[in-house]
């Protein structure tokens, strides 16, 4: 099948513009391009079949832009989403009309605030505009706010609890959204509790909430205050789950872990926690039993620990209480998937049954968060 004469005319005076991004809409068979100097229509008169005269068009792009018109192979989905594209190509496979070179594009570790734009543009979904908020580059850029501002109108739409907590860490990075915005994004965690999962990737220290800080903190970040400058990880990370932001960390924790949605929250939830203590977590430990992993944290936080036991030794008018603060500190570093892989491996379950199901991991957590605030 050749294309018409009308449409070969065309789009080859499209081709010889500058072009920055070509969008082929195969339901109303129109060629958008976007130019150098602005947005470019061509209406298509098929002969023959819709499908194939797609095929033929897709073909005239891949010769100009590539020099074969065998075009993108889209059968490499999986290396494309691993972003293994070449940081060169890139702006060529923007050109081609085919989603899935879009997506290689999107996912490619060198793709540039510019080319992001025109991606954009391109293929403006909800997945593609969280890949594109991994880049430094993009976050930084103009086009970042463009795509937080999407992913915020469109999360009453997203389906997977996954990907609400994905576009909620991504749009809270900074520079992206407005203080305003974030008060309103949490004013929805009540009803949207995956939303306390993304807030705790990337807000731990600065959740949009007022919590009294621990009763004794003030009065232990004193004692503290040489071993504090000596940047001993004990001190440090004590002090700061008393103070004001962590015990707002805590609160949510406890928030989020009272009624996850599904398995993916729940996963999320427990890696979010480990790396916030990640500092004082034990070189080795039991990753896949709560009840050991409890046995041998009391065991190193009574052990000869020398950073630990300065703490111990500085706090020793309540020496016991910051035994037991450290050691559920210590727990919590611990926590991981593998703690509830067993779990899910047996059942697909999802809320109130699944809640049963894991609460042999979660009721020690929560013990250990009434530990840290009492």
């Amino acid at each position: 099948m050749t294309l018409s004469a009308e449409d070969n005319l065309r789009l080859n005076v499209l081709l010889a513009q500058e072009l920055h991004a070509v969008r082929i809409d195969e339901s109303k068979m129109t060629v958008f391009a976007l130019t150098s100097k602005g947005e470019a229509k061509v209406p298509l008169n098929a002969i023959g079949k819709d499908e194939a005269y797609i095929k033929e068009v897709k073909a005239l792009f891949s010769t100009h832009v590539m020099g074969s018109p065998g075009g993108y192979p889209v059968y490499l989905k999986r290396w494309t989403r691993m972003g293994q594209a070449r940081d060169d190509s890139l702006a060529q496979l923007l050109l081609l009309g085919e989603p899935e070179a879009v997506v290689a594009a999107v996912h490619a570790q060198g793709l540039t605030d510019e080319l992001a734009a025109r991606a954009w543009w391109a293929m403006p979904t909800a997945e593609n505009a969280r890949k594109m908020l991994e880049k430094r580059a993009v976050v930084e850029g103009d086009t970042g706010k463009e795509l937080a501002d999407f992913l915020i109108e469109f999360l009453p739409f997203e389906e997977e609890q996954s990907d609400m907590i994905e576009s909620v860490r991504l749009v809270l990075q900074p520079g992206l959204i407005s203080q305003q915005e974030k008060e309103k994004l949490w004013s929805k965690t009540k009803t949207k509790r995956s939303f306390y999962v993304g807030f705790l990737h990337a807000s731990a220290d600065d959740l949009p909430v007022e919590v009294d800080a621990h009763t004794d903190h003030e009065k232990i970040k004193q004692l503290l205050m040489p071993l504090l400058e000596q940047g001993n990880p004990y001190a440090l990370m004590l002090e700061k789950v008393l103070s004001e932001k962590g015990q707002a960390f805590l609160n949510t924790i406890e928030d989020a872990m009272k009624k996850p949605g599904n398995q993916d929250v729940v996963v999320s939830l427990l890696a979010a926690i480990a790396k916030y203590f990640d500092s004082i977590a034990p070189e080795k430990f039991t990753e896949d039993d709560i009840g050991l992993i409890c046995s041998e944290a009391e065991s190193f936080c009574c052990g000869d620990n020398e950073m630990l036991n300065e703490v111990v030794s500085v706090l020793s008018d309540t020496a016991e209480s910051a035994q037991q603060k450290l050691c559920a500190m210590t727990v919590m570093a611990c926590l991981s998937v593998k703690l509830v892989n067993p779990i899910f491996a047996r059942t697909d379950a999802i809320g109130t049954v699944m809640r049963k199901k894991i609460k042999p991991v979660t009721d020690p957590v929560f013990e250990q968060l009434k530990v840290l605030r009492s």
